[in-house]
């Protein structure tokens, strides 16, 4: 990729639209950079689940959705970065990871915040590359 190469920016209905001035992912190159996703459902724009659980479902969920729309997908993450509100919900949030990554294991950072957008337990935003053509 050069200088020249443009930034094109990825937009999908099957996750919830961008709350705030950024977009759901960017393409760089074959790398997709995606923004952190909160477990909000993509028509209605309502947070999804009560527990950290069923909340790293639908994360995971809109952040395949995402993966999808720039040509990739959750087996060609390079890495992720997993945001809680709460160390205790990690058990949990791990076990939900691990089915949705199979056996594929990118890397990873676990953060604690202070709090999420939304009211969320969990955000998690991922790098990957492209699918070949």
């Amino acid at each position: 990729m050069s200088a020249r190469d443009p930034l094109t920016a990825v937009s999908t209905a099957q996750a919830p639209a961008a709350i705030g001035p950024y977009s759901q992912a960017m393409l760089c190159g074959e790398l997709v950079f995606t923004s952190g996703q909160i477990a909000l459902h993509p028509g209605q724009g309502e947070l999804v689940g009560s527990d950290a659980a069923a909340q790293a479902r639908q994360v995971l969920a809109n952040l395949s959705a995402v993966l999808a729309a720039a040509g990739s997908s959750l087996e060609l993450v390079v890495r992720t970065t997993v945001f809680l509100v709460d160390m205790a919900d990690f058990p949990a949030v791990n076990e939900v990871y691990a089915e949705a990554f199979g056996s594929h294991r990118p890397a990873r950072s676990t953060v604690a915040v202070a709090a999420l957008p939304r009211g969320a337990r969990v955000e998690i935003d991922a790098v990957a590359r492209r699918a070949a053509p």
